[in-house]
């Protein structure tokens, strides 16, 4: 295993990892509700209601008149 002969700064470090990011996000559509949502993220629908992968999460609440 490699040992650094000199301790490397915080500065360094995170300057070195600034470049390690993520591309431009992906962005899915649902087959049920044609929503456009980032993958592994809930997305709620015209109704109101959180849906994750298709499925309803969280039901929106009833507004009785």
């Amino acid at each position: 295993m490699a040992h650094p002969k000199h301790r490397h700064s915080k500065q360094r470090t995170r300057t070195r990892r600034t470049h390690h990011k993520a591309a431009t996000p992906q962005i899915a559509t649902c087959s049920k509700t044609g929503e456009k949502h980032m993958y592994h993220r809930t997305y709620f629908d015209a109704d109101g209601n959180m849906l994750y992968r298709g499925k309803v999460v969280v039901k929106a609440p009833e507004i009785e008149a």
